[in-house]
């Protein structure tokens, strides 16, 4: 398993007290007293790590597995070796997260990276900023004129926040971030390397003769327990906001283009591009290089698989994917008849089946 050097070791447990805090059942009682020293995939786990299986793709590495207990569902229950504890819970994988989260609190949300307390003697912090007590910033930040930060925020080496920007409590701000023109929440988590609140892209085009900038002047607005991941930007609002909803996820090198509106819980994974002006419902989640075209609509619930080129508007709990995307039911249906043509072969102009 990965030595787990960069963060702090889980406390050993015992079966039972195991049990007891995911809520499993314990199939064999006699085992309460086996002790758990760490957690580990199914193929790199020792006696004295707990594992979780509830996949058949990796059915083959429950059957190897070294493991001295495993969490899993009644289902595949039987499947388990004699000698891995079995440790039975509806959802395995929910319950090894969250005795994972309990037992590694510190690589949930990361700290100050030079063991900083306070204000780091090269940060510079405009006099008119106001941080609250418990604000950790940490070397060669850069805060600017009237910022306002919360207590137990950290803002990370490098990381240069405009004037006038508020950030709220029990946020991280990550190294060499810069962030402009924007109001942040709570609880909001910013990983290294974004960029935040700069112009949009918004030009008339005037051909040869050149381009027109348009005026950028609204602002970037970041809901409660957002999570932002590395390297992503998002573009400030030219004449509304640029909006991102409450307990979103955005995953690394994401491009959230001017005027977006986001809505709570969605999910949305790495490379995607999303143009400007769109309105994203709540829940929605979007696979891995999704692209979006501008001023359209994603309903509530929708869910677009990755790879996906969309410029229609998509209705709520609407499944839609390809390129460009449609109802998934109708893309793999024309999918299978492009293959059956491939295969069969396809006639030519004049009837006649080619070669």
């Amino acid at each position: 398993m990965a030595l787990p050097i960069f963060f702090k070791s889980p406390p050993s447990s015992t079966l039972a007290d195991i049990a007891a805090l995911t809520k499993a059942h314990l199939v064999d009682p006699s085992r309460g007293d086996h002790v758990i020293k760490g957690l580990a995939s199914l193929d790199e786990a020792g006696p004295m790590h707990l594992t979780f299986f509830d996949n058949l793709k990796y059915v083959d590495q429950l059957a190897a597995t070294k493991a001295g207990a495993c969490l899993v569902s009644p289902r595949f229950e039987a499947d388990v070796p004699a000698h891995v504890a079995v440790l039975r819970a509806a959802k395995p994988f929910h319950a090894f997260v969250q005795l994972a989260r309990q037992w590694h609190r510190d690589a949930l949300r990361p700290g100050s990276w030079f063991g900083v307390e306070g204000i780091a003697p090269s940060a510079i912090i405009d006099p008119t900023a106001h941080l609250e007590d418990g604000v950790i910033v940490d070397p060669l930040a850069v805060i600017g004129a009237r910022v306002e930060i919360g207590s137990g925020t950290v803002v990370g080496a490098g990381a240069v926040i405009g004037a006038d920007v508020k950030i709220g409590r029990d946020c991280n701000v990550g190294a060499k971030t810069t962030i402009q023109n924007t109001l942040i929440g709570n609880n909001v988590l910013i990983h290294p390397g974004c960029n935040i609140g700069q112009d949009g892209y918004g030009f008339i085009f005037f051909g040869p003769d050149g381009h027109l900038k348009v005026p950028q002047t609204g602002r970037v607005l970041i809901q409660n327990n957002v999570e932002i991941g590395a390297g992503s930007t998002i573009d400030r609002g030219s004449l509304r906001d640029t909006v991102i909803g409450e307990g979103t996820k955005v995953d690394n090198q994401v491009q959230i283009g001017h005027n977006v509106t986001i809505g709570r819980h969605c999910l949305l994974a790495a490379q995607i591009g999303l143009a400007g002006s769109l309105t994203i419902g709540d829940n929605v989640a979007l696979g891995a290089k999704v692209g979006i075209n501008n001023h359209l609509k994603i309903g509530d619930g929708a869910q677009v698989t990755a790879m996906s080129a969309v410029k229609d508007d998509i209705p709520a709990n609407g499944r839609w994917g390809g390129h460009f995307a449609k109802p998934t039911k109708q893309w793999f249906r024309e999918i299978l008849a492009v293959e059956r043509l491939v295969r069969d072969g396809a006639p030519n102009s004049k009837g006649e089946e080619r070669e």
